[in-house]
């Protein structure tokens, strides 16, 4: 029997919780056993089970993916462009983003905060307090925790983005060292992070289950009431996902690659409808290269470098979602971020952008990293959940068609002939 795809066993179990949580309520017991404890339970547990993964997973993938970039001499003029081009793309998606989630505010309903609506239990005050605890100086304040003193109690304490910065660090500094040692390094350290894919998928097998209980608690407490500022947050961000592909993407292949958009976007149709369908930039990839040399006319040695290192680095659409979502749950409960914390946003979706996964939902934990360097309650991305799917699949085909922007322009940039039918750009 051909096996049902997450993404409709996702969709089955929100209607189920719907359903259920709307019969039960929060005092309907069964055997003694109050069920609203048993929707808290597997919500609970499965959100446990996606902060086990923070730590190790971003380590490992910064550490892999830097010392990867770094070897080789790949750190040379297609190098730099192409980090420049995924620095570039990711910081502007993020700023379509933030703009669009603070005109839009969808963590507001009817000139109030939806705390109540979407079930965040967590006091308004405790809240304020880690938000404010996170910015009590100025700007400086976000570069000194950057450093941490101890890596060790960075981890644990959650500061990630001491940890991020030291594991940048350690991949960089992973490639200037012998080179028998740094391949086993280097080793050591791709192994942890294959098992960590690995855990990371087995967890997300159970994302069905723990968005039954998730979202089973918030119906079965607040009613269907929920979903109206959850689908304000929905469509904020297919807004700026939208933004992003048809406008910002479009306008630097046109200015910067000397392209027509439109041909860019028929050559990649097959990568984008598979992107879609899978949700990985890691399973796309192979189409994704076939279209950019083939259908787009770039040649092997940009593409077999820009590509997939593109999957790996460069995820505006990711970027774009945890920029939105950090800025939803801080309007829910009624926070007003400053200029400080919305940097830190800015930053940390950056950077984390960088170390996600390429792999179904894996920015899940990179929100979760987000929420915990401003002080918002990790807890808060449990009704994301509901939506989550969906929109991680129109995110990665955003990712997978900033990749394959990236290699054109890089490719029109370096002299290619022939990129999309245009004439080579005349070099200096």
């Amino acid at each position: 029997m051909k096996k049902l795809k997450l993404h409709w066993q996702i969709l089955i179990a929100l209607l189920l919780a719907v359903i259920s949580g709307s019969l039960a309520g929060t005092s309907s017991e069964f055997l003694g056993i109050r069920i609203f404890s048993v929707f808290d339970f597997i919500g609970t547990l499965f959100l446990n089970a996606l902060k086990m993964l923070i730590v190790p997973l971003v380590v490992s993938s910064i550490i892999v993916g830097i010392a990867g970039i770094g070897s080789g001499g790949a750190f040379g003029r297609l190098g730099i462009k192409t980090l420049l081009y995924y620095l570039t793309t990711s910081l502007f998606a993020i700023l379509v983003g933030l703009s669009i989630v603070n005109m839009v505010a969808p963590g507001i309903i009817d000139g109030a905060p939806a705390k109540h609506l979407i079930g965040m239990t967590e006091n308004i005050d405790d809240v304020v307090a880690k938000v404010e605890g996170r910015s009590t100086g100025d700007l400086v304040e976000v570069f000194l925790r950057m450093v941490p003193t101890n890596v060790v109690a960075a981890a644990a304490d959650g500061q990630m983005l001491g940890l991020i910065f030291f594991s940048l660090l350690f991949g960089f500094f992973m490639t200037k060292i012998e080179e028998v040692y740094a391949e086993k390094m280097y080793n050591f350290w791709q192994g942890i992070f294959q098992v960590m894919m690995k855990i990371t998928d087995w967890v997300m097998k159970f994302a069905p289950i723990g968005v039954f209980g998730l979202v089973a608690k918030v119906v079965a407490s607040t009613g269907y009431s929920a979903f109206v500022p959850l689908a304000w947050f929905f469509f904020s961000v297919l807004a700026g996902l939208a933004v992003h592909l048809l406008v910002v993407l479009p306008l630097l292949l046109y200015f910067v690659g000397q392209v027509n958009p439109l041909r860019h976007f028929r050559a990649m149709a097959p990568a984008l409808l598979t992107a879609f369908s899978t949700s990985s930039s890691a399973a796309t990839l192979p189409l994704t290269m076939e279209c950019v040399e083939k259908n787009a006319g770039v040649s092997n040695r940009t593409s077999s470098f820009v590509l997939p290192l593109g999957a790996t680095v460069n995820m505006d659409g990711t970027a774009l979602y945890e920029c939105v979502a950090a800025m939803f749950i801080a309007q829910a409960y009624g926070i007003e971020l400053g200029f400080v914390q919305q940097f830190t946003i800015v930053l940390m979706a950056l950077v984390t952008s960088i170390g996600v996964a390429a792999i179904p939902s894996a920015s899940l934990v990179a929100i979760a990293i987000i929420l915990a360097a401003v002080g918002l309650p990790v807890e808060a991305i449990g009704l994301i959940l509901a939506v989550d799917r969906v929109l991680d699949m129109c995110r990665t085909s955003v990712n997978i068609f900033s990749d394959s922007c990236g290699a054109v322009i890089i490719a029109r940039l370096t002299g290619e002939e022939g990129v999309l039918g245009e004439r080579a750009i005349p070099q200096d």
